[in-house]
């Protein structure tokens, strides 16, 4: 079981619902422009400095192995040092999967907001869809089983954001169902 580190928890800045409503509009509008622009899965993630409003980084989804936030956690910890990603914010359109979440606790990530759930994922894109075979699997099992913290929020319902995301992803998974 995780220890959840209270001190890994109190390096974090609350956020406010101001900066949660900002990060989740950004992440929204990049999945949406890496689906329009790019032709990319629509998976997005990106990456908040520790005073939860500057975006470090972001990432599209690559492939069925090269998932947005596992591309994203990967550089971070190779850009970032342990202790500052402790104090990061990862916000991300889908829930990630076991992998994904593996590789944010890894790289030490602190926070992870999720707009929308795998199990809405599973409902969009149907059973044994090659292009997308949901692993149901919460990604705060996968944290509860490490030994650092990470705080998790989601999926965000308030605002109507997980319906955004849906929404927007409808708009790939109807031409690749």
């Amino acid at each position: 079981m995780a220890s959840n580190s209270t001190a890994d928890l109190l390096a974090l800045l609350p956020l406010t619902e101001q900066q949660i409503v900002s990060g989740a509009a950004k992440c929204l509008a990049l999945q949406k422009s890496g689906r329009e622009i790019h032709s990319k899965r629509p998976f997005a993630a990106l990456l908040l400095g520790p005073d939860n409003e500057t975006v470090l980084m972001s990432s599209l989804s690559l492939s069925h192995v090269r998932h947005a936030e596992c591309e994203l956690a990967r550089n971070a910890a190779d850009n970032y040092d342990w202790n500052y990603l402790s104090k990061c914010t990862m916000v991300s359109t889908w829930e990630p999967c076991a992998m994904c979440a593996g590789t944010i606790y890894w790289a030490h990530i602190g926070r992870l907001i999720y707009l929308a759930s795998e199990k809405a994922l599973q409902k969009l894109t149907g059973s044994g869809n090659v292009e997308n075979l949901t692993l149901d699997m919460p990604c705060r099992e996968v944290f509860a089983a490490g030994q650092t913290a990470v705080e998790v929020l989601g999926p965000l319902k308030a605002e109507g954001w997980e319906g955004k995301v849906v929404d927007d992803a409808a708009l790939y998974w109807s031409k690749h169902t």
